[in-house]
């Protein structure tokens, strides 16, 4: 079971950078790039170092990456609103008009994975994803350190 586990994981993994690199470049981004933008989407406005932690990407990284979405006009770097010291990236909600459709395929098949599932077996699964996803943001955070 462990084995099979390990290949659905490997094979899940394989499926979602595929999909993902094949999302970028209709979209014109890097996977990083487009990811970035799917947590500003989500979470709202970040700062650097929360998209450091985020992703668990090394801030030079990081920063290079904020200077690509903005030369792309998808994301630009502001104020905060509560602390003008701090700069915060936002992204342009204009130019990501009509990126949803192109997810709308994946988000209309996951929906009817999961009326397969009782709420009780979603919630074991939503568990196992979120410790999963926190296992490998720390493997990525500890591949950045040693890149420095």
């Amino acid at each position: 079971m462990l084995d099979a586990l390990t290949t659905a994981g490997r094979e899940n993994s394989n499926a979602a950078v595929m999909y993902h690199t094949a999302m970028g470049e209709r979209l014109g981004l890097g996977m990083s790039e487009e990811k970035t933008i799917d947590l500003l989407q989500r979470l709202g406005p970040l700062t650097a170092g929360e998209i450091c932690r985020h992703t668990g990407l090394a801030p030079a990284t990081v920063s290079n990456l904020i200077d690509r979405l903005e030369a792309k006009g998808l994301a630009r770097r502001a104020r905060h609103p509560m602390d003008r010291r701090r700069v915060i990236v936002e992204v342009d909600w204009e130019r990501l008009a009509g990126f949803d459709e192109l997810f709308a395929p994946l988000v209309t098949g996951l929906a009817g994975l999961y009326e397969r599932y009782t709420d009780e077996q979603l919630e074991l699964i939503l568990d196992f994803l979120g410790r999963a996803t926190a296992i490998q943001r720390d493997a990525t955070a500890a591949l950045t350190r040693q890149e420095t």
